[in-house]
């Protein structure tokens, strides 16, 4: 992450004292390889999580559409539910009763 980037370069200056401009140039080199990776990974993460509230929003906005549409299809199923009964019941009528059966 980016603070043991730091903590590593730390260390590396406090523990070896540069004393040529080609080191210094590769020490600054190597900093500024790390800014970017760390830059890269925080823009990459800061994508991400727009990406996935933008997906959440798109599917909240929908259920809100979809909302009225729920009332319809539970009307829609209980129909359907009723014409299922009145169908079997047409299929399978009741036993005529016998003439003088008890009452």
């Amino acid at each position: 992450g980016i603070t043991d980037s730091w903590d590593e370069i730390v260390e590396t200056l406090q523990g070896a004292p540069v004393s040529t401009d080609t080191e210094l140039g590769g020490c600054v080199r190597e900093f500024e390889s790390r800014v970017r990776q760390d830059m890269d990974e925080i823009y990459t993460r800061l994508d991400d999580e727009q990406t996935e509230r933008q997906l959440l929003a798109g599917r909240l906005n929908m259920l809100f559409r979809d909302r009225p549409l729920q009332g319809q299809v539970i009307a829609l199923q209980a129909q359907v539910a009723t014409l299922q009964g009145l169908a079997r019941d047409s299929t399978h009528p009741e036993p005529p009763e016998e003439a003088g059966g008890s009452a």
